[in-house]
């Protein structure tokens, strides 16, 4: 964990290598990291930083520390916005409901401002925090893998220059800058996790297991889990596309060792569905014992059907997103380009739409490959532009209307970025 002061700024500046995009977004929460992340990303890419703050709301004290992010980028220069978080639901994990709805507004923020990376302050301290709460909960290696230096979520970048570096290095560099920071008092309650998972670091510390020894092993584990990834990925490609369903041919499955068969079934799920996490392993244990004898299921809003020896996943029908405006990802993944018209919304096409399509322009009488059961299955679940009851525009159904739909990720590709 070195006390280099170019440190930080080295790090920044390898996010991107080439050149740096227009904009770049600092997650600040007025915290020693993500202050430090604030002025290094300042130094190493002047005039392309733009910082959000989210105020969950959370302490009394929260209101008050966003503003002072805000009065801190005031003075050097850089565009800030606060943003609010209105507050937990009903029962979970406080502390994971907060961490998730920070992403949601930050990349909703990102994404109207036309911030395509945003950049995130954790450091090799957290990685080995997190590494600690996963091994206490049996997580397998993809929880003992360590934090993902870099990501696609949400239509977003995201990064995380600082793993490489020690919490207190980059509080020794704002000390020699004279730049404060806040401390949360939530670091030192000893009821949270994470605040026992760092005592209990402290306490092995003597046996020589610390973040930088733990970040070496992190670093193997990351790239034993890799290999699985781009494993899984590939199987992912020889699946065809079917209206954003997947097929597989016959004898796909079962010819896939076991564990990539698993990560391809539990990647399609979180894929299809926008779900922050995979199935629980016994979860995804049953499922792939009823696809081995043949037959249907249903896990985490997705279906899996075996017809004519094929086997294809469709988003279900009641799990499927229901209208939002055009400018929005809908369903989790999907994006519309075409005429702006703030009367009209994306919703899923359904059996009406499918009935509809027959009396838009370029709809033939009896579309044959409308008429197969599976692609009319998947065709239900589909993006369609809707003013009302009144179908606009069904892209993937009828591709030469007026709106195309793009997904925002592949299916390989989803399994690389997470």
């Amino acid at each position: 964990m070195t006390a280099d002061p170019e440190a930080p700024r080295e790090a920044v500046r390898r996010v991107f290598a080439d050149a740096p995009p227009p904009a770049i977004g600092v997650a600040v929460s007025g915290g020693g990291d993500s202050v430090a992340l604030l002025l290094a990303a300042r130094a190493a890419y002047p005039g392309h930083v733009r910082a959000v703050t989210v105020d969950h709301g959370l302490r009394a004290e929260s209101a008050d520390e966003a503003r002072a992010v805000g009065a801190l980028c005031g003075s050097l220069g850089i565009a800030h916005d606060i943003l609010r978080w209105t507050g937990p639901g009903s029962g979970g994990n406080l502390m994971d409901q907060a961490r998730r709805a920070r992403l949601a507004l930050i990349a909703e923020w990102a994404r109207g401002a036309g911030i395509g990376h945003v950049l995130l302050g954790h450091t090799a301290d957290d990685n080995a925090e997190s590494f600690v709460m996963n091994l206490a909960r049996s997580a397998g290696l993809d929880g003992l893998s360590g934090m993902r230096p870099r990501w696609q979520e949400a239509g977003v970048v995201w990064h995380r220059p600082f793993l490489p570096l020690s919490r207190e290095s980059l509080r020794a560099d704002l000390r020699r800058q004279a730049v404060g920071w806040i401390e949360d008092p939530s670091n030192d309650n000893r009821r949270f996790a994470r605040v026992k998972a760092r005592r209990a670091l402290a306490a092995l510390a003597p046996l020589g297991i610390t973040a930088a020894t733990l970040g070496a092993s992190l670093s193997h584990l990351a790239a034993a889990r890799q290999v699985l990834v781009a494993a899984t990925a590939e199987a992912a490609r020889g699946m065809e596309d079917l209206a954003g369903g997947l097929v597989m041919a016959p004898g796909t499955l079962a010819a896939l060792d076991p564990e990539i068969a698993r990560r391809l079934l539990a990647g399609a799920i979180q894929w299809m569905a926008g779900a922050d996490y995979p199935p629980r392993g016994a979860q995804l244990t049953a499922l792939q014992a009823r696809l081995d004898m043949g037959a249907d299921a249903q896990l985490g809003g997705v279906r899996f059907l075996h017809r004519r020896g094929r086997l294809y996943l469709m988003r279900e029908v009641r799990a499927v997103m229901g209208p939002v405006p055009l400018s929005q990802i809908w369903d989790h993944r999907w994006r519309l380009s075409g005429p702006a018209d703030p009367g009209c919304s994306i919703a899923a096409l359904g059996a009406e739409g499918l009935r509809q399509c027959a009396a838009l322009p370029g709809a033939l009488p009896h579309n044959g490959a409308l008429s197969a059961a599976p692609l009319r299955e998947a065709l239900r679940q589909s993006p369609a532009v809707w003013r009302g009851q009144t179908l606009v525009a069904a892209p993937l159904a009828l591709p030469d209307g007026p709106y195309q739909a793009d997904l925002s990720q592949g299916l390989a590709e989803f399994i690389l970025s997470h």
